[in-house]
């Protein structure tokens, strides 16, 4: 099954966006090759152009408390294992304590490295990050994958707290729904939203074999969802035909 989130406010939509950053910063750090670790250091100047919004670490960590104080209302149910509730108001106490204590927006400390800055100065140009542009990074590039990924390793330390933050709420949030099996008649698919509620978030999730890519929008009334399929002329097209799919919505 492919899963497609689609977020309903900015607040969130800036949450996945910073999570699919971070997924495959780490994922190019963790290799050896200098063009990885090249494009290493892109993801980490596009997360700190993202996170450079003044109110994302309020959000956050109000996002946090707000957790926070929904799961300790479960302290007492007989159908909560106590344990695992403990287990995860650790995590969340911890990831409000580490991303309190930094200062500044994210990314902040890595403004002050000038090397790093003239890397991202030029990184967004075409070439240019040619050798005769930075010699200096050139250089960085013909060092060993170790010491290039424990530098990585050493200018990501200060985005931890951040990374850590949000994957646990965007994973609170996921668990907060639950999946229905739904049916497009004709390709098409219309749920009003219940009044009095507010969704965050929308999953829906698909078998690949239908070839079929949804195009999903929305608002606190209701979702439209239309299944589209790639053409043989590169082009997407609506697609007719009924489709199955599960549809979750998380609040």
């Amino acid at each position: 099954m492919i899963t497609y989130e689609y977020p309903f406010n900015e607040r969130i939509r800036t949450y996945l966006r910073l999570e699919n950053l971070f997924r495959r910063l780490l994922d190019l750090v963790a290799r050896d090759e200098a063009l990885d670790h090249h494009y290493a250091l892109a993801s980490l100047f596009e997360v700190m152009d993202v996170g450079a919004r003044a109110d994302l670490k309020a959000d956050v960590l109000r996002d946090l408390d707000r957790q926070k104080q929904v799961l300790n209302g479960y302290r007492g149910n007989p159908s909560i294992a106590q344990a695992v509730l403990d287990e995860v108001l650790q995590q969340i106490e911890h990831c409000h304590n580490q991303l309190a204590s930094l200062t500044g927006k994210a990314g902040h400390h890595l403004t002050e490295n000038d090397w790093l800055m003239s890397i991202r100065s030029r990184i967004g140009i075409p070439g240019g990050t040619c050798a005769f542009d930075l010699p200096a990074y050139y250089a960085w590039q013909h060092e060993t994958g170790e010491q290039r990924r424990a530098d990585l390793q050493g200018w990501i330390a200060t985005l931890t707290p951040l990374a850590d933050a949000i994957s646990l709420l965007l994973s609170l949030l996921r668990d907060s729904g639950v999946a229905q099996k739904v049916m497009a008649s004709g390709g098409q698919y219309q749920q009003p939203l219940p009044q009095g509620r507010t969704f965050q978030l929308l999953r829906l999730s698909i078998d690949p074999a239908l070839g079929l890519i949804p195009e999903i929008s929305g608002n606190r009334l209701i979702v439209s969802i239309r299944l589209m399929q790639l053409q043989d002329d590169d082009r997407l097209h609506a697609s007719n035909q009924d489709a199955a799919f599960d549809l979750t919505l998380c609040s």
